[in-house]
């Protein structure tokens, strides 16, 4: 089923996973039992990311095939322009049909390590829009997913341009956007109205992660440029005895960010979850949706 049909055919916002491809083998199991386990919360659909500049693109394949064959979940795999010529897309895209998975998520991607410059690693599509028209060319029975920035895209300062970016993509043939991780629901419902003031119509999934540590507080920012931690929510963090104390208040800042995101009737909530289910799984039973 592609995602704009399950957005569209909901009456209430509909929940989705994001995981990535383990590193070790060994780690694979551990994977599938995360998945199980939120598999019992009713995901409409699941994503999996690739590594940077396509580092765990065989990895990403086969995970994604594995979820499709052995849970029956919709799935949505990233497709990144980084490093991607036409061959090799044509070549995942018609893999990926041949598998019953309609639905990718199309992104610029990172700069993978050991490449001087951005400029060095592109090939066939320079940017996300490329591979959007491309897709919707050459293989218009899939759907595609595009990336958000409710606080900026961090190579974007220009917040005009870059809605007008976002709008050229979906004009491409995007069906919805999902966005980056934020802490201020007042950020996404006001990037939602600018991208409305624009034209843009399509659905706009806000994504959430909640903090579970401090060292990862660090980390989200240094991974998500752009991303601002709420002072009263920093406070908590720094002020917590420990990586348990953490957890606590990071699930309760984001249980009420997904609270406020439902009695406003957003389309869905895309959770990253850090292949990991306790804290994700503690949200829901905080809302009561367990």
């Amino acid at each position: 089923m592609l995602v704009r049909e399950i957005l569209d055919s909901a009456n209430e916002p509909v929940f989705s996973f994001e995981f990535f491809p383990p590193k070790k083998d060994t780690e694979w199991e551990t994977l599938f039992d995360t998945i199980a386990n939120l598999n019992h919360l009713h995901p409409s659909y699941v994503s999996v990311t690739y590594g940077a500049g396509g580092s765990t693109r065989s990895r990403t394949h086969d995970l994604v095939t594995r979820i499709q064959k052995d849970t029956g979940l919709t799935v949505v795999s990233h497709l990144t322009c980084i490093c991607s010529d036409m061959t090799d897309t044509v070549s995942i895209l018609e893999n990926y049909l041949e598998h019953g998975i309609t639905n990718v998520l199309a992104l610029r991607g990172d700069k993978p390590a050991g490449i001087a410059t951005l400029d060095e690693a592109i090939k066939d599509f320079p940017h996300a829009i490329d591979l959007v028209r491309f897709i919707k060319k050459r293989f218009p029975s899939i759907g595609i997913g595009i990336a958000g920035f409710p606080e900026g895209h961090p190579e974007t300062p220009n917040r005009l341009k870059e809605i007008e970016y976002l709008k050229e993509k979906v004009d491409a043939g995007a069906d919805y956007i999902v966005t980056q991780l934020f802490f201020d629901n007042r950020d996404y419902f006001d990037f939602v109205d600018r991208c409305r003031i624009a034209g843009i119509n399509v659905p706009v999934i806000p994504g959430i992660m909640p903090v579970t540590t401090k060292r990862g507080m660090i980390r989200m920012s240094e991974l998500a440029l752009g991303a601002r931690i709420p002072a009263p929510l920093m406070k908590r963090v720094l002020d917590a005895v420990s990586d348990d104390d953490v957890a606590k208040t990071g699930i309760e800042w984001a249980a009420a960010q997904v609270q406020e995101l439902i009695d406003r009737k957003v389309k869905g909530i895309h959770f990253y979850t850090l292949n990991l289910a306790d804290a994700t799984m503690k949200i829901f039973e905080t809302i009561g949706k367990r």
